[in-house]
């Protein structure tokens, strides 16, 4: 089961999100469908199943923009802070920045390479798309001309993703260069914001078991036994495009923190057992700092780096959000121009600033989402995909672990390198 945790000026909120059950009620749902398929009874459970369905998809899809909104004003604030506390602080968000590029840019390249290599089960596509779902992709003339929107209110209305991303970002480091006062103030209320919405959906996620079963009843009584297949090799493709940038940390950590591969895999071992039993970035950080410690990286510079790398840095996020959009987008039969992958990669870099340190589940939503919608391709399919979130969920902890303390290498390196200056401490 995972948990929201968000701390606001006077308090903690703390909501538990029914995974397993989650998963319990695809299952269930699927395998009903599958049954009543065969009985006269079908059409008269899909009349009532089918609204339930869609009014629980609405009240997930309602959220996005209002937490996206909030989350990435605190975050990308939080950021530009950090980067005024001096040159190590700088190298370090060079850095998360160069691998977030890296996460988005591999996804684009490896996913469709996968799904040429490995094709989507037969029958696959009416698995996510009983009514047959198409978007028309824009080109790059329409691309251009979308990056900024003259009236915000409206793109919003609208859904338009990548102008209203970018507009949220520019905003959040407006925000970050005002006078103190004004700023705290800023960044209190879009805090509160983000903790209200934080609590909406995790009440709507509550409700995830029902509303996941009404939607897999339909998809199991369409596609049969073939939506078992598709969701298994689904979860491989972006288990497997998260794994491109997990075996990117060790390369990161030999090339530019001078770690070889074998000793880097022993020091980070436990930390990884960690972030495989808790999920959580936030709870692997003591195993972390130890790996660090095993490393002999400086003391100074693991207290800095990695509670900063914990609270900014989701290095799968670019690669496997991007991953779940293109597959959704293949089954779909829409061709993805250039473009468009480049919205994707776009609002995929934002989006992964704010959305970390929160649990697989509500990352999933406030991030995968926007980015489809940048992309053109259709969100409705991810109200299924959620109840399967938790697998692939393991290897975004654990490639988010092994890349934290790659940086830290490389930042600790650097530092040896050049200069002397002290290196500022971060509370964890």
């Amino acid at each position: 089961m995972d948990t929201i945790e968000t701390r606001s000026e006077r308090q903690l909120v703390t909501v538990r999100i029914p995974t397993w059950w989650t998963l319990g009620g695809l299952i269930g749902g699927l395998l009903a469908g599958l049954l009543l398929a065969r009985t006269p009874l079908v059409e008269s459970v899909l009349i009532v199943s089918e609204p339930v369905g869609a009014l629980w998809l609405r009240a997930l899809q309602v959220t996005i923009i209002p937490l996206v909104a909030g989350l990435l004003v605190v975050g990308i604030s939080q950021m530009a802070l950090a980067a005024r506390a001096g040159a190590a602080a700088r190298r370090m968000l060079g850095w998360v920045f160069a691998v977030l590029l890296f996460s988005g840019v591999s996804s684009v390249l490896v996913t469709p390479f996968l799904l040429s290599l490995f094709p989507a089960p037969a029958d696959a596509a009416g698995v996510l798309f009983a009514g047959g779902v198409r978007q028309e992709v824009p080109g790059l003339h329409a691309f251009i001309e979308s990056l900024i929107a003259p009236n915000i209110v409206r793109a919003a209305a609208e859904t338009a993703m990548l102008p209203l991303t970018l507009f949220i970002a520019a905003f959040a480091v407006a925000v970050s260069r005002l006078p103190a006062g004004q700023r705290d103030t800023l960044v209190g209320f879009f805090r509160a914001l983000a903790n209200a919405m934080l609590l909406i959906i995790g009440w709507v996620l509550w409700a995830a078991p029902a509303g996941v079963f009404a939607l897999a009843l339909g998809v199991g009584a369409a596609s049969g036994g073939a939506a078992f297949a598709t969701l298994g090799h689904y979860i491989l493709i972006v288990v497997a495009v998260g794994t491109v940038v997990f075996l990117a940390g060790y390369a990161l950590a030999w090339l530019a923190g001078g770690i070889g591969p074998a000793r880097f895999a022993r020091a980070l071992l436990p930390a990884q057992t960690v972030a495989l039993s808790t999920q959580s970035s936030l709870a692997s950080l003591p195993a972390m700092l130890d790996s660090a410690q095993r490393l002999r990286l400086r003391e100074q510079t693991a207290e800095f780096a990695l509670p900063l790398a914990v609270a900014i840095f989701r290095a799968t996020s670019p690669a496997m959000n991007l991953a779940v959009a293109i597959y959704v987008a293949h089954l779909a039969g829409i061709a993805l121009h250039p473009a468009a992958l480049a919205a994707g990669v776009a609002v995929a870099f934002v989006i992964a600033v704010g959305s970390v340190s929160l649990p697989g589940t509500i990352s999933f939503v406030i991030s995968v989402g926007p980015i489809a919608l940048a992309m053109g391709v259709p969100v409705e399919p991810l109200a299924l995909l959620v109840a399967v979130e938790m697998m692939p969920d393991l290897m975004r902890t654990l490639g988010n672990v092994t890349m934290d303390v790659a940086v830290t290498a490389a930042v600790d390196r650097e530092a040896d390198d050049g200069s002397k200056e002290e290196t500022p401490r971060l509370q964890p």
